[in-house]
């Protein structure tokens, strides 16, 4: 695996400290992150599991516990948490996950929390450069967290290769909603909490629901704070998915609009844009339109 790149300063992927630092080059679009994205090599058989699911379904419970089943196999994992924005000060608001504070001191787990950095549904270019990144050092799996709200669970699906829904027995209208969305983007469901009442039920209404819709998905319960049904559900994650080129294709096409995308708006100065808004509602002509032009160099 090629992890050692040509660049001055010697960055090294291979220990956690030189990921570190390559991670926040990137993150935070500083010389010489260009050339550090142009010279890895990611290794695209690592397998990039997403973990998505509304609050308070025990995402974080889950990925610790699935953290430490991996390396008890003898493996090395990377964490990506994926936290939400603030939209006034853009900055995490949740920070590393405490939940995975048993693993920080663990050799073969790396944990990384990054912020939306505004992104609608929480998945941002940086992080398809971030998760680029991780690739192209020596894991043999990265878990990538979200927020769990908005658009994000669509979203999650066009970086991960297996996106995992999370879902709890109290979670009855969420039923509804997969029907509308969910159902088209997950690769597997987890009922978590499944000691709770109703769990058993639950867990069989989804599983009807996916034979219903002619759908070849997985269902898992698992009670993450007891490392039950832990086991089963890291066998499948594990396991190669089956290929399909017309949506890799789809989501590829999604990956490299989304930097584009990052890139061309590089320049607009939301500190600007906010200074020219507070300006500009004073005059009762005020269009919006009129005024994103000035930011867009038109006439």
């Amino acid at each position: 695996m090629h992890t050692n790149l040509p660049l001055g300063g010697g960055i090294d992927l291979t220990n956690f400290i030189g990921l570190a630092r390559t991670i926040t080059l990137v993150e935070n679009d500083i010389a010489p992150y260009a050339e550090i994205l142009r010279a890895i090599q990611p290794n695209n058989l690592i397998p990039v599991i997403g973990i998505t699911g509304p609050p308070g379904a025990g995402k974080s419970t889950l990925v610790s516990a699935i953290a430490e089943h991996i390396v008890g196999l003898e493996k090395r994992i990377a964490v990506l948490a994926v936290d939400p924005t603030s939209p006034f000060n853009f900055g995490s608001l949740l920070g590393d996950r405490i939940r995975m504070s048993q693993h920080f001191n663990n050799p073969n787990i790396y944990i990384r929390s990054l912020a939306t950095r505004g992104a609608l549904g929480g998945i941002s270019a940086k992080t398809i450069e971030i998760v680029d990144v991780l690739r192209s050092a020596p894991f043999d799996m990265i878990l990538v967290e979200t927020v769990g709200v908005g658009q994000s669970e669509v979203e999650i699906a066009g970086l991960a290769d297996k996106t995992v829904v999370v879902l709890v027995p109290e979670s009855g209208d969420e039923i509804q909603n997969i029907k509308s969305g969910l159902m088209e983007i997950a690769q597997g469901f987890v009922v978590n909490k499944a000691d709770r009442d109703g769990a058993d039920s639950f867990a069989s209404n989804l599983q009807k629901l996916v034979k219903q819709q002619h759908q070849d998905i997985p269902v898992f319960k698992t009670v993450a704070d007891k490392k039950q049904g832990v086991a089963d559900l890291c066998n499948w994650l594990m396991m190669p998915g089956h290929a399909d080129n017309e949506r890799k294709a789809l989501l590829l096409a999604e990956k490299a609009f989304r930097i584009i995308q990052h890139y061309r708006m590089r320049d607009v100065d939301k500190a600007k844009l906010l200074d020219a808004i507070v300006d500009e509602m004073q005059n009762p002509g005020f269009n919006i339109y009129t005024l994103t032009d000035g930011f867009m160099g038109q006439n």
